[in-house]
């Protein structure tokens, strides 16, 4: 059974928290508030996010100074970040927000449906990665364990586990092609991460598995 991703919503109003928890409900993930950004980072200290919603205009730590925070740590640098905003994005701020390496920006009021699609390619990639790193590790179980029969097996059910990635990441890319008239590079850019890891570890169960008899 696949996990639930972890979303971070970051706003400092609370209406618009529970805008953002009531367009995303559907998707039956686990949903994080964070009233500040400051707060927003302590989240970020012991728990794994799919991706990150976050408020640009905040008292104190405002979203661009707390994405640079988010981004200059190892462990969440990878992590994806929307911007949300409730004024019309001009050129110094597109600027500002993709050097802090943002993927996106969404105007306020958004459209409840173009926020779910777009936090939903971001919810299946990371889980895609989650499955990927567990493949990994029985992999090298595997590896580590002697050659006969029960190996065998494992590497039969590794060789199923890794096609069914491959089938789930062709199934998000036509979800992409789909629902989007322009996708913007960093999601293009994640998706074929995902994918070049997923070939990778395909040969490599393959490998493992040997030739059909």
């Amino acid at each position: 059974m696949t996990q639930k991703a972890n979303i971070l919503l970051v706003d400092d109003r609370d209406e618009n928290l529970i805008a953002l928890e009531a367009a995303l409900t559907s998707l039956d993930q686990n949903l994080v508030r964070a009233n500040s950004g400051e707060e927003a980072l302590k989240h970020l200290l012991g728990t794994d996010f799919a991706v990150i919603l976050l408020d640009v205009i905040m008292p104190g730590m405002d979203g661009y100074e707390t994405a640079a925070h988010i981004k200059q740590r190892e462990k969440t640098k990878d992590v994806p970040i929307i911007f949300l905003t409730a004024q019309e994005v001009d050129r110094h701020q597109v600027f500002r927000g993709y050097s802090s390496r943002a993927v996106d920006f969404l105007i306020k009021p958004f459209d409840p449906w173009v926020l779910r699609s777009k936090v939903e390619v971001f919810v299946e990639l990371h889980q895609l990665k989650a499955q990927m790193r567990e493949q990994a590790r029985s992999l090298q179980r595997v590896l580590n364990q002697e050659t006969g029969e029960p190996g065998k097996v494992l590497a039969e059910q590794l060789a199923q586990r890794s096609r069914q990635v491959q089938a789930d990441l062709a199934d998000l890319r036509e979800h992409i092609v789909t629902n989007y008239q322009e996708v913007d590079q960093p999601l293009v850019d994640a998706v074929r991460r995902v994918d070049r890891s997923a070939s990778r570890l395909s040969t490599l169960v393959d490998t493992l598995h040997g030739p059909d008899d």
